[in-house]
């Protein structure tokens, strides 16, 4: 019997328990990224699911970006790397955004994209949602239009999905 592909994902990804710190579960991507069978089929998936035009994938720094990248190249669209602070040369636009305890800035490449275009954003891993409700404001900030979210896994209890838009496509390969 064939495993589904959150199943398969499940099995594949590591749990680290209080890693970096007591009381987290870190979900380490490491194996899947080794295991091509595997991480091909995780695409495979998400080119399935995404039945929606866009012009370029958006991926968060930095897990965002193996995934994003291998995506992008699967469905013959751009890339762009949503980095952080002071990571990307050339003129940038930036958005500040709150932490539970604090602040960050992500940043994108002023030319990243033209006005108008339809940008999917990418990460591996959907929490409590800020990062990438900030991406998402950033894209709006440099004039592009997020058109939906592709995660591999998702941490349900942290309710990350519900602070975006209900209108978008959230694609997940796994809901743990």
């Amino acid at each position: 019997m064939e495993l589904d592909i959150s199943q398969l994902v499940d099995k594949t990804v590591r749990s680290i328990p209080n890693y970096p710190k007591p009381g987290i579960n870190f979900r380490d991507i490491c194996p899947l990224l080794k295991n091509i069978e595997v991480l091909n089929k995780v695409i495979d998936y998400f080119v399935a699911k995404i039945n929606f035009e866009f012009d370029y994938i958006a991926g968060l720094e930095s897990r965002g970006f193996l995934f994003g990248i291998l995506l992008s190249q699967r469905m013959n669209k751009g890339f762009i790397p949503i980095r952080k602070k002071n990571k990307l040369p050339g003129e940038k636009i930036s958005l500040e955004y709150k932490l539970e305890y604090g602040s960050d800035i992500i940043e994108i490449q002023a030319d990243a994209f033209e006005p108008g275009s339809k940008i999917l954003i990418c990460d591996d891993l959907l929490a409590t949602g800020g990062t990438a409700v900030a991406a998402n404001e950033l894209i709006n900030k440099a004039q592009g239009t997020t058109v939906g979210f592709v995660f591999v896994i998702e941490l349900k209890d942290l309710k990350g999905k519900e602070r975006f838009d209900p209108k978008l496509p959230v694609i997940v390969a796994l809901c743990d």
